[in-house]
C-alpha cells in the first residue's frame, strides 16, 4: 500500500516544515514493525518550495491470516487461498488507516513540541492514493470528500488496460488538494473515509471503536450530510454501534448549536425513547417467525441456506433446543464477517460444536446439506435469476429433502406502503423478482407437487387488508420419505 502527502512553501514558510509536523526527518528513511508488516517513511522531494512524504506498508499476508482473520473455531469458511491471494497488500484500506495512526499518531493529534505554531497552520496539501478500493464508485468519494473542504479527482482503474471493454475494476486512484485545511484534520479524514470505502475492516470492532471513530471525526463528521453511512461502515455494519455513534454525534451537533447541557440533551433523548417506543424492525419480525414456527415443528438440526452474515444463525444458537446449526452461503466475505459476528474464535468448545459455516452455491446439489430436520431460505430466491431457480429447487427439495423447509420472500403488492420506495422499484438492488402472493403460491404448490411436500403460508409483519403482509413466508412439510425419481419409478 502507497500514499503520499505533499505540500508547497516559500522561503518564510518552507515546505519542508512538513518533516516538523509529522515528526520525521526528510533526510532520513524511517521504518516501523506493525502487527501487519512494515512501515516505510521516507521524501521523494524535500526542498522549500515542494515536500512530499510517502508511505509505504508492506503486508505480510501469512501474519494477517494467523492473527485471525477469517479463521473460525467450529466452522471457519471454506476459503484458505482467498486468505493469502487477495488485494490487502497493494489496496488501501484499515490496515494503512492503522499505520497513518500508529506511525504519524502526533500529527494526527495536533501536536508539535519543536515548533508548537504550526500544527495550527492550514496549509496547501495534496494526498495521492494510487489504488483504494471504492465500493459506490467515484461518486461516493467525491460526496465523503468535498464536503470537508477537498478538490478530489477519483479515475476509476481499468480492469485491464490492453482490454477497455472489460470496464473498470471497483478501484479508484485518489488525489486530494486543498489549501484551508491543518495536516491534522487531513489525517483524521483519512483515518476515517479510507477504511469506509473499502468497507472491510480487517480487525474485530468492538465498542472501544466509537471512541476512535468520534476522536477522529471531531470537529467534521457530526455535521457530515454522509454521516450514516460514514458510522455504519466504519463500524462494520454493527448496527447497535453505529447507532450509539450517532447518538452522541447528535448530542455533540446539538450541543455546538445551542450550547445546551449535554447532560440534560442525554436525558431527553432518553425519555423520547421510552415514551416513544420504535416500531419492531421486519427483519426481526422475519426471525421471530422463522424461530417459532421451527420450534413448533420440532427442529433441532437446522439449515440457513443463504446466511448472509449470520444473523438468524446467532439467534439460532441462542436456544439450546437447537443442536446443530449450519450456515451456508456463496459468498466467502459474508462468511468471514458472520464468523467475526458470531466470536467463533473465542467462541467456548460446547457452542463451537453447534455451529459450521460452509461455503457453497445452491445451483449444485451438496452432500453436506443431507438429513437435516429443517432448512431456513430467507429472502434468498429473490436473489437469483429465474431460469437458475429450478436448480436451487432439485439442490433443496429433491436432493437435501429436509423434512421441513422454511422459505421467506417480499410481497411485491405491499410495495406501495413504503413511502420512501419509488413507483415500479423491487425493495433491493440485487433483487431478480418480487412476487405478488398469488405468485408465490403457484410456485409454492408447484414445487411441494413435484417433490413430496405439503405447503401452507403465513404472513410476516402487517397483514394489510388490500395488498397483504410486507413478507411471505411458505411452510413445507416432507410427506413422503422417497425420492422424487424413485416415486416416478414406483
Amino acid at each position: 500500500m502507497f500514499l503520499t502527502i505533499s505540500t508547497r512553501g516559500d522561503a518564510a514558510h518552507p515546505a519542508t516544515d512538513l518533516g516538523f509536523l509529522l515528526h520525521k526527518h526528510p533526510d532520513k528513511a524511517q521504518k516501523f514493525s506493525t502487527s501487519y508488516g512494515t512501515a516505510h517513511v521516507f521524501y521523494p522531494e524535500a526542498d522549500a518550495g515542494r515536500c512530499t512524504a510517502a508511505l509505504l506498508l508492506e503486508i505480510d499476508t501469512v501474519a494477517l491470516v494467523r492473527r485471525g482473520k477469517g479463521k473460525g473455531r467450529g466452522g471457519a469458511p471454506d476459503a484458505a487461498l482467498a486468505q493469502y491471494v487477495n488485494d490487502r497488500p497493494y489496496a488501501a484500506s484499515s490496515l494503512l488507516a492503522v499505520a497513518l495512526s500508529g506511525v504519524f499518531s502526533s500529527a494526527m493529534r495536533g501536536v508539535c513540541a519543536t515548533r508548537p505554531e504550526l500544527p495550527g497552520q492550514a496549509r496547501p496539501l495534496r494526498v495521492e492514493v494510487p489504488a483504494l478500493p471504492a465500493r459506490g464508485g467515484p461518486a461516493l468519494v467525491h460526496r465523503l470528500f468535498e464536503p470537508l473542504g477537498w478538490s478530489v479527482s477519483a479515475e476509476p482503474v481499468p480492469l485491464d488496460s490492453e482490454f477497455p471493454e472489460w470496464g473498470d475494476s471497483r478501484y479508484v486512484r485518489l488525489v486530494l488538494e486543498s489549501d484551508g485545511l491543518t495536516l491534522a484534520e487531513a489525517l483524521r479524514h483519512l483515518y476515517v473515509l479510507l477504511p469506509v470505502l473499502d468497507d472491510a475492516k480487517h480487525y474485530w470492532v468492538s465498542s472501544d471503536e466509537v471512541d476512535k471513530l468520534l476522536r477522529a471525526g471531531e470537529g467534521w463528521l457530526p455535521g457530515h450530510p454522509e454521516q450514516r453511512l460514514i458510522t455504519t461502515r466504519y463500524l462494520s455494519r454493527r448496527w447497535s454501534l453505529a447507532r450509539q455513534a450517532r447518538e452522541r454525534l447528535e448530542l455533540v451537533r446539538l450541543a455546538e448549536a445551542d450550547d445546551s447541557d449535554v447532560g440534560e440533551l442525554d436525558n431527553a433523548v432518553a425519555e423520547e425513547t421510552e415514551t416513544e417506543p420504535r416500531p419492531t424492525p421486519l427483519a426481526v419480525q422475519r426471525r421471530e417467525a422463522i424461530l417459532a414456527t421451527l420450534r413448533a415443528r420440532g427442529a433441532s438440526r437446522v439449515l440457513d441456506l443463504g446466511c448472509g452474515q449470520g444473523e438468524l444463525v446467532r439467534e439460532l444458537l441462542k436456544d439450546a433446543r437447537f443442536t446443530e446449526v449450519v450456515g451456508l452461503d456463496v459468498s466467502v466475505r459474508a462468511l468471514a464477517i458472520a464468523a467475526r459476528r458470531l466470536k467463533l474464535d473465542r467462541m467456548g468448545e460446547r457452542q463451537a460444536s453447534r455451529v459450521r459455516l460452509v461455503q457453497g452455491s445452491l445451483a449444485y446439489t451438496d452432500k453436506r446439506l443431507a438429513g437435516y430436520d429443517a432448512a431456513v431460505l430467507s429472502e434468498v430466491i429473490e436473489h437469483l435469476d429465474l431460469p437458475r431457480l429450478p436448480a436451487l429447487e432439485y439442490a433443496v427439495f429433491g436432493a437435501a429433502r429436509p423434512r421441513t423447509v422454511l422459505v421467506t420472500t417480499p410481497n411485491v403488492e405491499y410495495n406501495v406502503r413504503w413511502e420512501t420506495l419509488p413507483a415500479g422499484h423491487v425493495r433491493h438492488g440485487d433483487h431478480r423478482f418480487e412476487w405478488t402472493r398469488e405468485e408465490f403460491r403457484a410456485w409454492a404448490a408447484d414445487v411441494a407437487e413435484r417433490h413430496g411436500y405439503e405447503v401452507e403460508f403465513t404472513a410476516v409483519g402487517p397483514d394489510d387488508p388490500e395488498v397483504g403482509p410486507p413478507t411471505q413466508m411458505a411452510v413445507f412439510t416432507l410427506t413422503t420419505t422417497e425420492t422424487p425419481k424413485e416415486a416416478k419409478a414406483a
